[in-house]
């Protein structure tokens, strides 16, 4: 209590003086302060203005300008032929993506790709993901009124309508085909991020859950040709995998196959509430053996140098959607050990905003 105190004191402190004209003023101009001054008013203007810049990079990529500008320069004319846009609407686009490294306007005034417009063209997982936000952004454009409504209700939560059906197994591939083609085109970051710093080759067989069309266990049977790799999901997602075997059913409520030594959950936990996560974490425990491992992949709450992307995106995007949460490793830690598994750890990725993996073994049943 005391601690809480005092950081309470400090923070009021803190916040009445930046909260001063006076003081912003003083610390704009003075040198050792100015540094700071800048960033926090750049950071305060990007909290206004992130939405105008989400809409810019939709309007690269829907207009066909992203993958135009990945072939090479072009002048405004021909982009503006392209785009199907009057040439100043389209010079005021390009300006704006420029202003964001997502085109780069050379001498001549012709545009090719900026830095991060090759990036988002390299990756194409990120492109749809930017095309899918229309619907969030749908839902965003009331934020009070989403949140007033509770989880889901909106336009993002019809694109997993299914999973919120009285009995999802019997839904039919219309009704999954978009979510599964948005997450099995954005799970190859996720599977790269895995793949690199897991050890696959020490097991013998590895069972996806909630692994859609089946794009992770690919790579990692890519990465270790050994390892025997299977996939479970609801009937008509598991049957979009091709050629990977699968098992369908429902992970909350059907037995899962036996027989695996590890079982991957990507992407999966955070999509579901705490009472059905722990469900499926502790059907996932009665199906490994003793000593068995679940990796859990995904990114999570608090990560340091990455926060605003779980409790903000994530939150709100989850809110949105009308299931799940963002949780912290502290949280999926005590959850795992709550499901029967111990020894839970966390193994370090190279870009733990796209994912973090923790691995837990099963414990004596």
């Amino acid at each position: 209590m005391q601690l809480s105190n005092m950081q309470e004191k400090w923070v009021n402190w803190r916040n009445g003086l930046l909260a001063s004209p006076r003081f912003r003023s003083w610390a704009a101009a003075f040198p050792l302060t100015r540094p700071v001054a800048k960033r926090r008013a750049k950071a305060m203007f990007d909290i206004n203005a992130g939405f105008v810049y989400s809409q810019i990079a939709l309007a690269m990529v829907e207009t066909g300008l992203i993958v135009r500008l990945a072939e090479g320069a072009i002048d405004v004319v021909g982009a503006a032929e392209l785009a199907e846009l009057p040439v100043a609407a389209t010079d005021r686009l390009l300006r704006a993506a420029a202003s964001l490294e997502l085109a780069e306007r050379l001498h001549d005034g012709r545009y090719m790709l900026g830095a991060l417009g090759a990036a988002l063209h390299g990756n194409r997982g990120l492109a749809e993901m930017i095309d899918h936000h229309r619907h969030l952004y749908a839902d965003l454009a009331d934020p009070v009124g989403m949140l007033r409504r509770g989880g889901g209700g909106g336009a993002l939560a019809k694109y997993w309508a299914y999973a919120r059906a009285d009995d999802p197994t019997t839904s039919a591939d219309g009704s999954v085909a978009a979510y599964s083609e948005l997450m099995a085109a954005s799970q190859a970051m996720i599977a790269e991020q895995v793949v690199g710093v897991y050890n696959f080759g020490k097991h013998r067989c590895l069972l996806d859950v909630g692994g859609g069309q089946g794009v992770f266990v690919r790579a990692v049977k890519a990465a270790i040709p050994g390892i025997d790799v299977a996939l479970f999901d609801l009937p008509a997602v598991a049957a979009r995998a091709g050629d990977i075997a699968t098992h369908g059913g429902n992970f909350f409520e059907d037995e899962l196959p036996a027989g695996f030594d590890l079982i991957s959950l990507v992407r999966i936990l955070h999509d579901h509430d705490d009472a059905p996560a722990m469900k499926l974490l502790r059907n996932i425990a009665r199906s490994l053996p003793p000593g068995g491992r679940l990796m859990i992949a995904e990114p999570m709450a608090a990560t340091a140098g990455a926060e605003s992307m779980g409790d903000g995106y994530f939150g709100l995007y989850l809110w949105a959607m009308g299931s799940g949460r963002p949780r912290s490793a502290t949280e999926i830690d005590q959850m795992l050990r709550d499901a029967g598994f111990i020894r839970p750890r966390e193994i370090p990725t190279t870009l733990p905003l796209i994912a973090r993996v923790i691995v837990a073994e099963r414990g004596q049943a």
